[in-house]
Order: C-alpha cells, then structure tokens, then sequence
C-alpha cells in the first residue's frame, strides 16, 4: 500500500495546453514559448503536449515582494 501512495503523489498531474492557459490567465502560445525556452517541461502523449500542473505552480507564479 505504501508502494502505491508514493506512486500517486510522484505522479504528475498532466492537463492540455488549453486547460493549462485558462487557469493560469495565458495564452497557449505563452506555454509553448516557456517550453521551448526550457522554464517548464511538456510531456508528448502520442500527438497530444500535457503540462504538469505542479510545475506550473512552481515554475509560472512568482511572489512579488510588496511595495512599502
């Protein structure tokens, strides 16, 4: 059983390019540039590119430090 949780929380949460810009508020072609210039990886599903979800947390939303 353990075996199995490791499994699925190294598993990535893989999602169309469209899914991925709608929820991040980009565009498709944004995604394919930041793939292409190595900031994210995309992962070839036969002819279909999935994003990992996780990654584009990390990867896409940077804090900025507030204005005092």
């Amino acid at each position: 059983m353990a075996n199995e949780d490791r499994a699925q929380t190294s598993m990535p949460n893989l999602v169309s390019l469209v899914e991925a810009a709608d929820q991040f508020g980009v565009s498709v072609k944004t995604l394919r540039r930041r793939i292409s210039d190595g900031t994210i990886h995309g992962y070839r599903v036969g002819r279909l590119i999935r994003v990992d979800l996780k990654e584009l947390h990390e990867r896409l939303l940077i804090e900025m430090p507030s204005m005092r």
